[in-house]
């Protein structure tokens, strides 16, 4: 399992495609499982809510949290990585 930096690097260094959604840094498999049973099981998806969203990390995190139950340091580094991959790509 790659390291969080390594994670992180490796998705915002390359268009999001197809990508399921554990690419995600703060998302594993649990997560990955409870995303895609929601209907986000591509990291594209939660890219939309996250740009549906404004970017804002209060209502972003608080949306992983309900859809997910992901904790506050999971939510957060999802966050981090799709705010970077925006500043790369958009």
């Amino acid at each position: 399992m790659p390291t969080r930096n390594v994670k992180l690097i490796n998705f915002i260094t390359e268009p999001i495609r197809d990508k399921p959604v554990t690419e995600l840094p703060g998302i594993g498999v649990t997560l990955g499982y409870k995303l895609t049973d929601a209907g986000f099981g591509r990291a594209s998806s939660v890219l939309g809510q996250f740009l549906l969203f404004d970017m804002d990390k209060e209502y972003f995190c608080d949306w992983m949290f309900e859809i997910c139950q992901a904790n506050a340091r999971q939510a957060q580094e999802c966050w981090h990585c799709l705010l970077k991959w925006c500043d790369a790509f958009l």
